[in-house]
């Protein structure tokens, strides 16, 4: 399974908040740090927040940290929630127009492969994977 550049920089900055809890973090830095787009870091940093993962606060001082302990984030479910609009194959969307559908044995394994990945994912959290640069 291959993971978009999204979910990879979700889990990146996860990472490097749970590495320095006590401090916020703005986008411009992260995006910096990481060598990334800052707009694609604003809308991962969003996503985040809008799914809890994240508080944000605007102005001097202002910043994202983590809305939860470390402990309390499952990976699989940080997975699933920035790869949901992302189908594993074209069979799983709407609207698909594959041939081989009404008769397809394959779609229900890749299903179930996805299903297992999220799993293995979710026995592990975020406290898992702290990351320090040794930057610090």
């Amino acid at each position: 399974m291959r993971l978009t550049s999204f979910t990879d920089y979700g889990l990146r900055v996860l990472m490097r908040m749970a590495g320095d809890p006590d401090r916020a973090f703005t986008t411009a830095e992260l995006a910096d740090e990481f060598q990334v787009s800052r707009n694609h870091l604003a809308k991962v940093i969003s996503a985040l927040a809008t799914a809890g993962l994240l508080q944000t606060r605007r102005g001097g001082g202002g910043g994202a940290v983590l809305a939860r302990s470390p402990k309390d984030i499952r990976l699989g479910d940080v997975v699933a929630l920035l790869e949901a609009d992302q189908a594993l194959v074209e069979c799983f969307t709407p609207g698909n127009m594959c041939t081989l559908t009404p008769q397809c044995r394959l779609k229900a394994r890749l299903s179930r492969a996805e299903a297992s990945f999220i799993a293995d994912l979710n026995q592990s959290t975020l406290a898992d994977c702290i990351f320090q640069p040794s930057f610090l």
